[in-house]
Formats: C-alpha cells, sequence, structure tokens
C-alpha cells in the first residue's frame, strides 16, 4: 500500500472532512478524494461512504487508519534510528499550550530549549476545554492541557498522555475580605459571595460547579473571563472571589486560601500521538517541559 495515501486516509479520520485534510496539506479536495479512491480500489474494500455532502470512513476504513498509525509509527521509528546517528536533535517541533500553562510555563521551557540550537520550538497558546485536545494532535507535535481533578483522562486510543504537574486551586480574596484570616475556607462560608469564573466547559469553573454540589447552593457568577491575569485584577479591586491556580497566580494584593474537604485543582499534561515522541527533536522538548513543571512544583 502506498504510504502516502495512508497518511491521507488517517488524517482524513483526524480532520473529519476532505476539504479539512485538503487544506491542511495543501492539495485540491479532488486530488484527496482521488488518491483515497485509489487507495480503496488497492485494498478492494469501500474505506468511505458519503454522509451528507462529504464522505466518513467505514468501519473497514477506521480499522486501517488505526493499522496506518502503526504504519507511519514504525516509518516514525525509523526516522528516529537515523536521527540517533546525528550528533544532536534538529528539526521543528509545533506546541500548542492552553494560555495560562504558557504563563506558568513557556518561559522556563524557551529559556531551557536554548541548548538545543538545531531545534525550533514553533508555540502557539490555545485557548482549548478538554473535548477539543486529542484532534489539535494531528496539527501539533505536543499539545499541554488542563483538566480537573474530576474529570476523566483525555480520550483516545491514539494519543499518548504524559503527566506534567498538578497545581491546586486556591481561593482568591481581595486584602481585608472578612474570609482573608482563614487558613483554609470552608465551601459553605463562601455561599453568597460573587464569583469569578471561567467559561463553561473549562477545568476551573468544573472545579467551581463542584462545589454547588458539597453545598447545596449555586455559586453566582458575576463575569466570565479566562484570563487569569484579568480576574485577579478584578479579585483585588473587590468585584468578587475567584478559583485560580496556586503556582501560576501571584500578586501582594490577593490573598490565596485553599478550600477545605474539596480536593480543587488541575492536571497538567501533554498530549500527543502515538509514536510521536520517538522523533529526537520532539523528545527533548517534552524531556525539557518534565525538567521546567518539576521546577515549578519543586519536585
Amino acid at each position: 500500500m502506498d504510504v502516502r495515501r495512508l497518511r491521507l486516509l488517517r488524517e482524513l479520520a483526524d480532520r473529519g472532512t476532505v476539504t479539512a485534510v485538503a487544506k491542511a496539506l495543501s492539495y485540491t479536495p479532488s486530488a484527496v478524494s482521488q488518491q483515497i479512491r485509489a487507495l480503496q480500489a488497492q485494498v478492494g474494500v469501500p474505506l468511505t461512504e458519503p454522509a451528507g455532502r462529504g464522505l466518513r470512513l467505514t468501519d473497514a476504513g477506521r480499522a486501517l487508519a488505526a493499522r496506518a498509525d502503526e504504519v507511519l509509527a514504525a516509518l516514525d521509528r525509523a526516522e528516529a534510528e537515523l536521527d540517533s546517528y546525528r550528533s544532536t536533535p534538529r528539526g521543528v517541533v509545533r506546541l500548542a499550550i492552553f494560555p495560562s500553562g504558557a504563563l506558568l510555563l513557556l518561559p522556563g521551557l524557551l529559556r531551557r530549549m536554548a541548548a538545543h540550537p538545531k531545534v525550533r520550538l514553533e508555540c502557539r497558546d490555545v485557548d482549548m476545554t478538554p473535548p477539543e485536545v486529542p484532534a489539535l494532535t494531528a496539527d501539533f507535535d505536543l499539545v499541554v492541557a488542563h483538566r480537573d481533578d474530576q474529570a476523566p483522562p483525555f480520550e483516545g486510543a491514539r494519543v499518548e498522555i504524559t503527566p506534567l504537574l498538578r497545581e491546586p486551586l486556591d481561593v482568591a480574596l481581595p486584602l481585608g475580605h472578612a474570609l482573608a484570616d482563614r487558613a483554609r475556607i470552608e465551601p459553605a462560608e463562601l455561599v453568597g459571595e460573587p464569583w469569578l469564573s471561567v467559561d463553561v466547559g473549562f477545568p476551573v469553573d468544573d472545579v467551581l460547579r463542584s462545589l454547588a454540589v458539597r453545598t447545596g447552593v449555586r455559586p453566582v457568577v458575576v463575569q466570565r473571563i479566562n484570563d487569569f491575569q484579568v480576574t485577579k485584577a478584578l479579585v483585588a479591586d473587590g468585584h468578587g472571589v475567584a478559583l485560580l491556580p496556586r503556582y501560576t497566580v501571584d500578586s501582594p494584593r490577593l490573598v490565596m486560601r485553599p478550600l477545605a474537604g474539596v480536593r480543587a485543582g488541575r492536571n497538567i499534561e501533554v498530549v500527543s500521538r502515538k509514536g510521536a515522541t520517538e522523533r529526537p527533536a520532539v523528545r527533548v522538548v517534552l524531556d525539557t517541559l518534565l525538567a521546567e513543571a518539576a521546577t515549578v512544583t519543586g519536585a
């Protein structure tokens, strides 16, 4: 089977439409369709079927796409073996990272990567919800994502997960708040407080909603802001309280206190396609991320 055609089939499995595959790989849609048809003729079973105005994979198509991962991973391993004969890792590594994770990890990561001048790290901040994460591996070698303690692991039989760190979420209060002298804050003490949260579906809001289960009272969210630096300023100015990540947010104008009796935190993890980290340049970026995360937590 033609490796290029297998790669197109895998891209169709990842991206969902012929148009998306064509755009990502700089093909025309007709060229993509022609190559998929040629692969179908070669294997002798239908790999796609009509779905509205587009195509979707048949069961056979999905099975072959999964096997294509194995074939392409084997090719990646072959490339990795060749790379191992060179003195240093080299090439472009594409990294997606959620914004507050970038604030926490990216400056140190880039400083450390200066020791690997032949690896060019291309970074993009992406405001991602957990369900969106696996699909990002179609465009990025490494995706730094976060999910709350109660959330299930990132889904996908074709991705690998590397834990970086767990960051506690503390209650952020303005100076002089009535609860500021507490060592820990009971959830019931926060009933009636105006809350500043993030958009629905993001990890911090998931934790806030778990407080409603604990107290039986739905938190009153007065503003939804995804930028923690903005939220920090609003809390400091007395516009509400918030759950903010302990290592990322630091301000002399805030009081940060842990919640009592509630496991509130976010797990920061690297998600990648299976086989991606066998490429030396990708592996060195992942190892550097792990080293930076250990510095953040003091591990």
